[in-house]
């Protein structure tokens, strides 16, 4: 299996979120947390971050139908 990290660029572009919106929703346990790639560098893998925008997608059209 591959797995494709993304950088905080792509993760913003992706989501729409802001670096501060995507950090506050990590602390509360909102969004999935960054893997260490050494020293300061972050990224994240692609497919926890596509799998949390799937999660926003469904709860988004399941909360229209309430």
């Amino acid at each position: 299996m591959t797995h494709t990290i993304l950088r905080l660029p792509e993760v913003k572009t992706r989501t729409g979120l802001s670096r501060s919106s995507i950090y506050l929703r990590m602390a509360n346990n909102e969004f999935p947390k960054p893997i260490s790639l050494g020293g300061r560098a972050v990224g994240w893998v692609e497919h926890d971050v596509d799998d949390w925008i799937v999660e926003r997608i469904e709860l988004s059209r399941l909360n229209d139908h309430e």
